[in-house]
């Protein structure tokens, strides 16, 4: 009898790639690949494991899916990724259900995990998280077929103090440009229209292989890339953001005209204690040569609250600094106390009521400003990837290069019939608080 393998994939676009490269093993290897876990035979769960929340997420449904044994065909239960890195010793020990572990640096062992778990051995497949894709896999992608996220590095030097990125996914380490563009070219020979870069730290791509940033000269060479309409970026670490790179965003027409840079707070103080790099004067100064260079950029960052000995006067500035700079997309995380981090070891650790408060109360502040940074797009005609057909109201929904998949607005577009996967022209004619709407340009 063949496995029916179902991967249930959490957390992160990155997560992602590595549950599509195992689904593509798994088909190679002669099994077939299910949507539905109550088919399935074997269930691998590729777990997040960044901060708490996401941890509880991946121990739920380990324990959702360990039901299965009983209630479906379940015979074999394989848990992947960034919490088994992390926690091979305390899953295997707490959690009996668990049939198999595999580690972030030894998932394209995945068949040898999936045999030996039905043979009953619970193997454990835990090494250095050293990775990096330079071998030639074989790929199922789980995004539409016009999209997809290609990884360029793995790992992060940065050290910052709150994040657990470096303990689960190792240093940093660029993938060689011929191995991406080759993947690039695979993509693009199946339909797929827009390419996401992504890594931890994308900026610093290059400087372990070349002695220098190569991401300008990447993403110029994707985009030539027959095929590819859309190169968008994300993760772009703010240390290391250069003209370069600004000149590229800015010249080349099919690189997204999207900005994706996390600064994580405003205050020089917080900023310091977190060891990010440079201060709030660096970060308004980069802002404001992105948007001089690059007419019409959206910028998304991301912020922490409650940091460690972020008082009320850091709170405050911060809603003065994210009011005067008007982000187009912004993410709001709370304060995860990581262990084995050293933001865990701070003193005047911020209560998780308090954390909420100011959480919510950025994303207030932001839905006034997104709303007002939308109604600015009224009249333009803008280029708009359709994704779906709402038959109800007769409109396609797509997205604009100024839209990320999945994290951002959509497009409500009227017009002729279109294909999806298309790329259409769209006037604007509405905006909404993340949303915008408009007539097909014939």
């Amino acid at each position: 009898m063949t496995e029916k393998v179902k991967v249930v994939t959490l957390g992160c676009e990155k997560n992602l790639v590595d549950s599509e490269i195992m689904s593509g093993l798994i088909h190679e290897r002669g099994y077939s690949l299910v949507s539905e876990k109550e088919e399935a035979t074997v269930i691998i769960v590729n777990t997040c494991g960044f901060i708490d929340a996401a941890k509880e997420e991946s121990v739920n449904t380990i324990l959702d899916m360990a039901e299965l044994k009983q209630t479906g065909k379940l015979k074999a239960l394989i848990v992947s990724g960034c919490l088994t890195q992390r926690y091979k010793e305390e899953l295997m020990n707490e959690m009996p259900e668990i049939d198999g572990i595999v580690g972030t640096g030894d998932f394209d062992k995945i068949n040898d995990i999936v045999d030996k778990a039905l043979s009953g051995k619970k193997p454990v497949m835990v090494g250095n998280p050293v990775f990096n894709y330079e071998q030639k896999l074989p790929r199922r992608l789980t995004t539409p077929r016009y999209t997809a996220y290609v990884k360029i590095a793995e790992g992060c030097d940065n050290a910052c103090t709150f994040c657990s990125i470096p303990i689960m996914r190792g240093k940093f380490r660029s993938r060689s440009m011929e191995s991406i563009l080759a993947e690039v070219e695979q993509l693009a020979a199946q339909g797929v229209k827009e390419i996401s870069l992504i890594a931890q730290d994308s900026t610093n791509y290059g400087t372990d292989l070349y002695d220098k940033f190569m991401l300008p000269t990447l993403m110029n060479k994707v985009s030539e890339v027959a095929g590819i309409e859309w190169v968008r970026l994300h993760y772009a670490y703010p240390g290391f953001f250069t003209d370069e790179l600004i000149d590229v965003i800015a010249n080349n027409p099919k690189v997204c005209k999207y900005v994706d840079m996390p600064l994580q707070h405003s205050e020089d103080r917080i900023l310091k204690r977190m060891r990010r790099p440079g201060r709030q004067r660096d970060a308004r100064e980069l802002i404001r040569k992105i948007r001089e260079r690059i007419p019409g950029v959206s910028l998304r960052t991301s912020i922490i609250v409650g940091f460690p000995g972020e008082t009320e006067e850091d709170f405050e500035n911060l809603k003065a600094f994210i009011r005067e700079v008007q982000f187009d997309r912004l993410g709001v995380f709370t304060y995860s106390q990581e262990e084995d981090t050293p933001a865990s070891r701070l003193p005047d650790q911020v209560p998780d009521e308090v954390k909420e408060y100011r959480a919510n109360v950025l994303m207030e502040i932001q839905r006034e400003i997104s709303s007002e940074r939308n109604s600015s797009r009224i009249g333009q005609v803008i280029d708009v990837l359709i994704e779906k057909y709402d038959g109800r109201g007769d409109v396609y929904v797509g997205r604009s290069m100024y839209d990320a998949p999945e994290i951002d607005g959509e497009v409500f577009a009227r017009g002729t019939k279109l294909e999806i996967g298309e790329i259409a022209k769209v006037r604007i004619t509405h905006s909404f608080e993340f949303d915008l709407s408009g007539e097909v340009v014939a």
